[in-house]
């Protein structure tokens, strides 16, 4: 088994240094010596046989499971090292990594119903959990660094005006944000920029917390947050916002969702998707994440998607690609969550904690390792609905800069 694993290891791993100490207490250094060193023990040879035979599947399940140990470096560093590999697994491996290619699209199918137990599985943990982590807006997607020193809650809002800006939101405008998390975008276009927001999510807790912050907020009467599937929402809509949703509506329900919009949106509104995207061509989801973090999701190419904006009639009106912003993002995410592990592991406990630190470095290392990216698409129904230069998205950030500042304090969740 040692002289396997050897193998096999050795053969993946041809940048960086990595350290293996098997549960025999055997140990070897894969690699060219480059970068920060790091060492992993393995304490069974049920990890080992594990690994050998599914890597996609058993890296992050003996890591949780505390049957690999790092022993120098952090589980960020070791997924640096890992994820910085060319994509050379051994050939029994590349058949469950095929099998899984072939039958992506039944785990992404997403009726109304399994949607909505789906995404109850992620959102409806424990709502400390995000406490831990977020910001004080609890934005749970890719934050917007205009400045490289800027704070997490500088970041986060940055992002809301950026999206906000590109959506042209005059006031008593009807907007629609779909996948509308805790309320934080909604809540940003209501009081902000004076729009009629409807949110819709599937998440429970997602839904009492959105109205509460409204209520708290006296917005009840320009926020109000349903707990209901974006394809049985009445329109139309003069704005369609969707952030960080995309991601789990599943390929084979692409065309829906965008047959959908346009037929929700008004046919002088501008909608902005914002999503995770792959640079590198369709894949499958990692299926460590699609078993333990989220269940159904799928992040796309663009070649997977802009075909279905097409034949949907949506005109698009402007891409822009954000590249390392969600690294720094998760980066600042797991820092957090580090500080605050030992309340985690009270909340959860050990395993569960394991289990989110690699979750989230494994999402960072993605974005800088393997050119994962978020976009964000503009669409429309026609041509002129917005200016045909980017001058205006600067222009529009200003002028909201200007409205927060009439606001005051800053937006904060209900009760904090």
């Amino acid at each position: 088994m040692s002289f396997l694993l050897k193998s096999v290891l050795r053969r993946f791993f041809r940048y960086g240094s990595i350290t293996f100490i098997t549960a025999d207490g055997q140990s070897f250094t894969c690699g060219d010596g480059t970068g920060t060193p790091v060492t992993v023990r393995f304490t069974t040879h049920s990890a080992q046989r594990r690994l050998l035979l599914d890597p996609e599947m058993a890296f992050g399940e003996i890591y949780m499971d505390g049957e690999l140990v790092i022993e120098q470096g952090s589980i960020t560093d070791v997924l640096a090292v890992v994820l910085g590999q060319p994509y050379d697994l051994p050939g029994w491996a590349k058949l469950h990594h095929l099998q899984r290619f072939l039958i992506r699209r039944w785990h992404q199918f997403n009726p109304m119903g399994l949607a909505k137990r789906r995404i109850q599985s992620h959102y409806d943990l424990d709502s400390r959990i995000y406490s831990l982590f977020l910001d004080s807006d609890r934005q749970y997607s890719c934050a917007y660094f205009e400045q490289p020193d800027m704070s997490l809650d500088e970041a986060q809002l940055a992002k809301r005006r950026h999206v906000t800006a590109k959506l042209l939101v005059q006031p008593d405008q009807h907007v629609l944000d779909i996948g509308s998390g805790w309320g934080g975008l909604g809540l940003y276009i209501a009081e902000i920029a004076g729009g009629l927001v409807t949110g819709v999510t599937l998440s429970n807790e997602q839904f009492e917390m959105s109205n509460q912050r409204a209520k708290a907020k006296g917005l009840s009467q320009r926020a109000k947050f349903l707990l209901e599937d974006y394809r049985k929402v009445p329109g139309p809509f003069d704005r369609i916002v969707s952030v960080g949703m995309f991601e789990h509506v599943g390929i084979d329900h692409y065309q829906t969702y965008f047959d959908r919009c346009a037929e929700l949106l008004k046919d002088d509104g501008v909608m902005v998707l914002h999503a995770i995207g792959r640079s590198e061509g369709p894949d499958i989801t990692n299926p460590w994440v699609a078993k333990y973090i989220f269940p159904g999701g799928y992040i796309p190419a663009l070649s997977e998607v802009l075909p279905r904006i097409e034949r949907s009639g949506l005109l698009v009106d402007d891409i822009e690609i954000l590249r390392l912003h969600y690294a720094d993002t998760l980066k600042a995410w797991h820092e957090r969550f580090l500080a605050q592990q030992e309340e985690a592991a009270r909340i959860y406990d050990e395993r569960f904690v394991r289990m989110w630190r690699f979750y989230l470095a494994c999402s960072e290392m993605s974005f800088r390792k393997q050119n994962m990216m978020v976009f964000q698409i503009q669409l429309s129904k026609r041509q002129g609905v917005v200016p045909i230069t980017r001058d205006y998205i600067a222009r529009e950030e200003q002028r909201l800069r200007g409205l927060e500042a009439a606001k005051a304090p800053p937006l904060q969740i209900a009760g904090e």
